[in-house]
């Protein structure tokens, strides 16, 4: 009987900790609250953008992965790609941005 309850102990045991590594960041996959944090830096460059009347911020699309930010989609000129990078890093949260918008 005593083996039981330490075998059920065991098991449980081995579960929860299994539970929590799924959750665990990685090199290349993000933990929950990482990612929490890159979609709340992700709305705040949208908001941003879509604030600054000189961007046609809805063909921009915005991607953020551990702080770094992806601007992709397209621009009218190289000046307003260089705006849409200007306002990103200007958001707290922030660690880099990666400019792969197109000129049309």
């Amino acid at each position: 009987m005593k083996f039981l309850k330490v075998l059920t102990g065991v098991v449980a045991a081995a579960v929860v900790a299994m539970t929590l590594s799924a959750c665990a960041p990685t090199s290349t996959k993000e933990g929950t609250g990482g990612y929490i944090d890159d979609t709340v830096v992700t709305t705040k460059v949208k908001s941003e953008l879509l604030r600054d009347d000189s961007l046609k911020s809805t063909e921009i699309n915005v991607e953020t992965f551990k702080g770094r930010v992806q601007l992709s989609g397209f621009v009218s000129s190289p000046q307003m790609a260089n705006r849409a990078v200007e306002v990103t890093r200007g958001v707290a949260g922030v660690k880099s941005v990666v400019n792969n918008m197109q000129i049309r």
